[in-house]
């Protein structure tokens, strides 16, 4: 039944989002209209829709079904023979229609035919008889009506107001450029860590205020390629603006450049969350027992205001398990189950090394390790319907191979299948069996996605066993000397037995280890290790040959072990991000928001033409009629609110792409009536049927691309959605 509820909801927002495009583009069509009258061109027809006239009005004739033209063109014919004047008949010229297909409109005046450029008519109030300024006018009424509307529809919305994410750091990606950033007056001001951090507020980037955290997206996502970025940011404890030059990537997810920040979130687990999504990702986090909804209110009984103050604690604890409470609250906010708490223990994990490895040219990936001692690739989840899931591919997987590479980091392990894109890929896991052994299993007929992607969340085997990988042979970000364990003669696929004789099971406790060796004074542990054995030979807890290294650190090393702590299990994308109503205090502020809104989306319009030219904006990234529909279906969901401001978005985006210089568009036409109005003649009939050719080719093609990505996109959502 909630399926059912679901797609009729989906549908319903749909219409909303049609019939609001297609009001977009009759408001267009009406600035036409109103200029041509003004300007005294004859209109011949307003049209809403397109196809044949379900109805329609014409002054002397009235509401007709189907057109009016019959009955005009009779009267004409009369008038004429009676030897009248038609012109002088009480009928107008102007027909006003509701078409089959109500999805935009059009206005049609005297003479004047977009596809063919060479039609004209010598009637004195024929668009071509009208003088060229005033044919300006009518050509740039469309653009003018759209900016308006845009306007309007702002001072709407932020006179309601909008819910909306702040401009504020929430979850920093290690060793992204926001993590690694050192801010320019950070000695000054006591900072002597590097990177933004949860909290911070975002006050300017390269001088723009930020309204909101979609502005701060925009900003990055449009910066020039290898630019740099200026960005101040208010902290809690500091007395003065921390100012960041941060470097944008390519964020190998999206395609555009991004930072490595995601929005502040709040304490409340995503109620939008699937049980079985939940489910996936509170198992993983130490969370079972929990539910959507949910608000976090104490850490070990202090009471919490944010998700990332759990960090904190977990620094304080030592290793030792934090307690979490819990309160239930309903879809309006209000406590349920008379207040009473749920509390979870989450046991610390041990904080590794990490090393960012470039995968490709467009992406780098995080790759834990400890001293070079670098885990193998496993997984974390699977999503379902994937090609993944499909093959039989399971939580707690470890990779014995992966294409041509055997018992893979994440970082080795996500280039070979990268490099597999839209072809099958050779995969083998070690999992364990009913009996509790671990055992090699082969997975058959796995295709790379063309997105090279096979439907898995990846993690490693760090905080599972003591499985070693090899060290990444990609370039490694920031360069420096080869760790010394990564220099160690243990091959791919062995395993750390013992660390100065103790048992050991996974890479936290070796870390451990070491740290109380090095405590001690020594520089370095004996390491018991298990070879690997040929694939096939007994299964992956066959017997294994055993070997003892001396390892060695040097006194870099030694200080960077000694400064690991531990790290939360609780996975922050868990919590709904923080919101605050974006509004004006009064009408004068809301009319002035809504000129700024305009003129922002306006320059961000032209900036993205600009951006795609230069490559940090490619063609996938843009949106067509379907992509369109799909993104106001989503933002339909947040409410009626949300949904006018997406339609303000549009509309200013239809009045600058329409205004291009590009044949057959309101800009192709000013451009050749600029050059009549200087030479007072028209361009050539030849010049014009060209330009509308190449236009029509033109826009042909940047459809068919755009139109195939959001297919593709949208193809994706549902399967996702259907897998569910």
């Amino acid at each position: 039944m909630s399926a059912v509820l679901s797609v009729l909801s989906t549908a319903f927002d749909l219409l909303l989002v049609v019939l609001g495009f297609s009001a977009i583009i009759v408001v267009h069509e009406l600035g036409h209209f109103l200029a041509a009258r003004w300007a005294g061109i004859r209109v011949l027809a307003f049209s809403v829709g397109f196809g044949p006239a379900l109805l329609s009005y014409r002054k002397g004739i009235g509401f007709r079904r189907a057109s009016t033209e019959p009955q005009y063109l009779e009267k004409l014919a009369a008038a004429r023979q009676r030897g009248e004047d038609p012109g002088q008949i009480p009928m107008s010229p102007t027909e006003y229609r509701l078409n089959v297909l109500p999805l935009g409109g059009y206005v049609k005046m005297l003479g004047q035919d977009d596809a063919d450029p060479s039609a004209k008519s010598d009637e004195p109030d024929s668009y071509q008889r009208c003088v060229p300024w005033k044919r300006m006018v009518v050509i740039s009424a469309g653009v003018v009506a759209n900016v308006i509307l845009a306007a309007i529809l702002f001072v709407i919305v932020f006179k309601v107001g909008l819910l909306s994410e702040p401009a504020k750091v929430g979850e920093v990606a290690p060793g992204s450029p926001a993590a690694v950033a050192i801010a320019d007056n950070a000695g000054t001001l006591g900072v002597t860590e590097p990177g933004l951090r949860p909290g911070d507020e975002i006050l300017s980037v390269n001088g723009e205020k930020p309204n909101h955290y979609s502005d701060v997206f925009l900003a990055v996502a449009m910066a020039k390629r290898e630019s740099t970025l200026t960005i101040d940011v208010r902290r809690e404890g500091v007395g003065e603006p921390l100012r960041f030059g941060v470097r944008p990537q390519v964020n190998p997810q999206t395609g555009l450049l991004a930072i490595g920040i995601e929005p502040m979130a709040s304490t409340q687990i995503s109620p939008k969350l699937s049980p079985e999504d939940f489910d996936v990702v509170a198992s993983a986090s130490g969370l079972a027992g929990l539910k959507p909804g949910m608000r976090l209110v104490a850490i070990d009984g202090v009471p919490a205001t944010t998700p990332y103050a759990v960090q904190k604690a977990v620094d304080r604890s030592g290793g030792s398990p934090i307690t979490l409470s819990f309160e239930t609250l309903d879809a309006r906010g209000r406590l349920l189950n008379d207040g009473a708490r749920t509390e979870v223990r989450i046991e610390p994990r041990t904080s590794l090394q990490q090393a960012t490895v470039e995968v490709n040219e467009t992406m780098r990936v995080d790759v834990n390790h400890l001293v070079g001692l670098t885990p193998v690739l496993a997984v974390q989840s699977v999503t379902k319907g994937s090609a993944a899931s499909v093959a039989g591919l399971e939580r707690g997987d470890v990779f014995v191979q992966v294409g041509s590479a055997e018992w893979p980091s994440i970082a080795e392990g996500i280039a070979q299948i990268r490099a597999h894109r839209d072809k099958p890929i050779t995969l083998v896991v070690a999992r364990q069996d009913a009996s509790g052994a671990m055992v090699e299993v082969q997975l058959e007929g796995v295709k790379v996605g063309t997105d090279g992607r096979i439907g898995f969340a990846p993690t490693d085997s760090a905080q599972t066993s003591t499985l070693v990988a090899g060290w990444p042979t990609s370039r490694i970000v920031g360069g420096g000397s080869t760790p010394t364990g990564a220099s160690l003669p243990i091959k791919p696929g062995s395993r750390i037995a013992k660390v100065d004789g103790q048992p050991v099971a996974d890479l936290g406790e070796i870390r451990e280890r070491l740290k109380a060796a090095l405590a001690s004074g020594r520089q370095g542990v004996e390491l018991t290790v298990e070879l690997p054995i040929s694939r096939g030979a007994g299964g992956a807890d066959a017997p294994r040959p055993m070997e003892t290294i001396a390892w060695t650190l040097t006194s870099q090393e030694i200080a960077q072990v000694q400064a690991l702590g531990w790290k939360s299990p609780l996975d922050t994308r868990l919590f709904e991000p923080e919101r605050f109503v974006w509004r004006s205090s009064g009408i004068g502020h809301a009319i002035a928001m809504g000129v700024h809104e305009t003129h922002r989306v306006m320059m961000s319009t032209y900036l993205t033409f600009a951006r795609l030219v230069q490559g940090t904006v490619k063609f996938e990234h843009l949106k067509g009629p379907v992509g369109i529909a799909h993104t106001g279906v989503m933002i339909a969901e947040r409410g009626p609110i949300w949904l006018m401001f997406f339609l303000a978005l549009i509309s200013v985006n239809l009045a600058v792409i329409n205004f291009l210089p590009i044949p057959i568009a309101d800009g192709g036409h000013m451009v050749f009536l600029i050059y009549e109005q200087i030479t007072g003649k028209p361009p050539p009939a030849s010049v014009q049927n060209a330009s509308a050719v190449v236009g029509l080719v033109l826009l042909g093609a940047v459809f068919i691309v755009v139109t195939f990505h959001d297919v593709g996109n949208l193809v994706t959502h549902v399967s996702q959605w259907i897998s569910r």
